[in-house]
């Protein structure tokens, strides 16, 4: 395999930078699921720590190195994950962190950013002016600004995940990652390439933000105006090269996904295996959906990757008994 920006060794080692509680999630097979999809599923369940999603992987390490460099403050724009896992990361290490938001994000991330003793600051603009202010800030105020995706410890702490599926040495013939801005997608990505080269990396996202996927299509950053889907977590306008060279190298495919199709993976795995996700979180399940010719017969590793969920917007996706 070429070269990415990311080291085996230094995801091996990153580990022991990262605390437990995020470390050695479940994964396991969900028969329950597999009537309705037509191959063997596994689910690698991310969403069962203090910030309910995977970002504390990278956030843990970006803390630690900055505490260990005698930095006290950091900031970072984020959708709501990252967000929360850069503010539980830093609150145990004397951190001050600013996260910078749009005012249109899940309310139930920014509250729970406050909660975990962050300073927020919202945006009248969707996620890519986040992003713009938070680098004014740190520029401003001569701090760490953490860029995820970009900042290779966000992906290094993501590849973690990819040393748990592979250690586990499970017969699965595919992984399933929803992409974003590519943190996870070029850590497990990088690890399963590295470490098992059979196994396909299928990168999913939705049809209202294929700003990445279109990129990894045509080899070279492509933007988009707008984003438009339930999925706030991937919906970001403008790919980071870098991030997509690393892309190029890790990923075997990349697809999109219908917003009802999301829709039906969160209800399926509310319904058959007891998870309340976020939409993001069922973008593997939707690319199942869509192409079950393309899996039936096969092993898919699903990663549910975040459970932040406004209630009362779940309540209207999945339905209004659904919890």
């Amino acid at each position: 395999m070429q070269q990415t920006r990311l080291d085996t060794g230094r995801i091996r080692a990153a580990r022991r930078m990262i605390d437990p509680v995020f470390l050695d999630t479940p994964l396991y097979r969900c028969e329950a699921l597999e009537p309705g999809l037509g191959c063997a599923v596994s689910i690698k369940l991310e969403t069962a720590n203090p910030v309910r999603s995977f970002k504390g992987r990278g956030t843990e390490l970006v803390a630690s190195l900055l505490a260990g460099n005698g930095s006290r403050a950091a900031v970072c724009a984020s959708a709501g994950n990252l967000g929360q896992a850069l503010a539980w990361s830093g609150r145990g290490r004397g951190l001050d962190v600013t996260v910078v938001a749009s005012r249109h994000a899940t309310v139930a991330k920014l509250d729970r950013i406050r909660a975990l003793g962050a300073r927020l600051e919202l945006v009248d603009g969707d996620h890519e002016l986040a992003r713009e202010r938070a680098a004014d800030i740190a520029r401003h105020d001569g701090i760490r600004l953490v860029e995820d995706s970009l900042d290779i410890e966000t992906c290094e702490g993501a590849a973690t995940i990819g040393l748990e599926l592979v250690d586990a040495a499970p017969s699965f013939d595919a992984v399933l990652i929803a992409l974003g801005g590519g943190a996870m997608a070029t850590g497990v990505g990088h690890v399963v390439k590295a470490l098992a080269p059979d196994v396909e990396v299928i990168c999913v996202q939705p049809l209202g933000a294929p700003a990445m996927t279109h990129s990894w299509r045509r080899r070279r950053v492509v933007t988009t105006d707008s984003a438009d889907t339930i999925a706030d977590g991937v919906a970001g306008r403008c790919p980071i090269p870098a991030v997509l060279d690393d892309l190029l190298l890790v990923a075997d495919d990349a697809v999109l996904v219908k917003e009802e199709s999301i829709i039906a993976g969160m209800r399926m795995l509310l319904d058959h295996a007891g998870l309340v996700v976020e939409p993001s979180a069922a973008l593997g399940v939707a690319a199942i959906l869509e192409d079950r010719d393309r899996f039936a017969g096969r092993h898919v590793v699903s990663i549910v990757c975040g459970s932040n969920v406004d209630v009362d917007a779940y309540h209207r996706w999945v339905g209004a008994a659904a919890i």
